[in-house]
């Protein structure tokens, strides 16, 4: 069972990106873009960090958005939702990277708050096709987000802004850039979001630059429940799902027979001090049922990883941990 995504508070923005995305890419043949598909999937999956922007014309913009905005949004969009209600409401963001704009769309439908959202981003056919996309969007803060041209380096400088995210961003920069940037953001952000493949390497990445956001003095609001050392340790890593479903021209793109794929993502938000709200524990595994009783895996606020057995004589807690899914929090509100 994939963990159930929170509901947004704004507006359902899904499908207004879904019919954006028919609109832009209808027209363009499906047999041209997959061998773009084919090439993107494999520089993204090579872990190497890429010499040039790998989105270089407008053929690649849209393979990428057809085979990866959906997802990229369902993640980001799962990971605001988790952190809503324990992190200020922003009124302005700022996207690192933020290629074809899942994560304005995403920031959109959880906060209604939202006015004001500009993208930095190198490749100019993510940001000409983001822009495209977005012009059509049910709400201002979409229509009217900037997308500008930046290339990202040691030496960025931020300006101040209510939320900084970073999606799928750190893997494609090398590891002096990654770190000069997270501090950046620490630096620029009330809330800080960093999104990255639910990969060993992806939680890795996670992992560093939430050991930087709290040595600038931030606070883990999720998914951890604490700002202390991960109890995660050895071969394991941290990370969730979120099922998304798969249109028909995503499913000939990627070879694929099944309506949905799960999307698996390792992330942070952090906050400043004094800013989060009391901290429940986590589910950061797959719940175990067997008849009478349901086993949950909780990262926990003193910092320890537990197992934690649910016995059927304990009726309304074993009813609540039915029905939890990976991600959530425990115990219950």
């Amino acid at each position: 069972m994939v963990g159930v995504r929170p509901a947004p508070t704004g507006p359902d923005l899904a499908a207004g990106l879904a019919a954006a995305l028919d609109d832009a890419l209808d027209p363009v043949p499906a047999g041209r873009l997959g061998p773009v598909v084919d090439r993107l999937i494999r520089d993204y999956r090579s872990g190497s960090v890429p010499a040039a922007p790998i989105l270089r014309t407008a053929d690649d913009a849209a393979a990428y958005a057809a085979y990866r905005m959906p997802a990229t949004h369902a993640a980001v969009l799962d990971v605001l939702g988790r952190a809503a209600g324990r992190v200020p409401e922003p009124r302005e963001l700022l996207d690192l990277g933020g290629g074809t704009g899942a994560a304005v769309w995403a920031a959109a439908q959880t906060w209604p708050s939202l006015r004001r959202a500009t993208v930095l981003e190198a490749a100019a056919p993510a940001r000409a096709l983001g822009g495209r996309l977005a012009a059509g969007a049910p709400t201002a803060a979409v229509r009217d987000a900037r997308w500008e041209p930046a290339v990202l380096g040691t030496g960025t400088e931020l300006p101040a802004t209510d939320l900084v995210t970073a999606c799928y961003l750190l893997g494609e920069l090398p590891e002096p850039v990654r770190d000069a940037l997270v501090d950046a953001a620490a630096r620029a952000a009330r809330v800080v979001a960093v999104v990255e493949p639910g990969t060993p390497a992806g939680y890795a990445r996670v992992l560093a630059a939430r050991q930087r956001l709290v040595a600038a003095g931030m606070t883990v609001a999720a998914p951890c429940p604490h700002s202390g050392a991960c109890p995660v340790t050895g071969d394991d890593w941290c990370h969730f799902a979120v099922r998304v479903s798969r249109s028909s021209r995503h499913r000939a793109l990627k070879a694929g027979s099944l309506g949905h794929e799960d999307e698996k993502f390792s992330y942070v938000v952090a906050t400043r001090p004094g800013d989060a709200g009391p901290a429940p524990g986590r589910v950061v595994r797959h719940p175990r049922s067997r008849k009478g009783l349901v086993t949950l895996s909780v990262c926990s606020a003193d910092g320890s990883l537990r197992e934690t057995p649910v016995p059927r004589s304990r009726r309304e807690l074993f009813r609540a941990a039915r029905d939890t899914a990976w991600g959530d929090p425990w115990p219950p509100a």
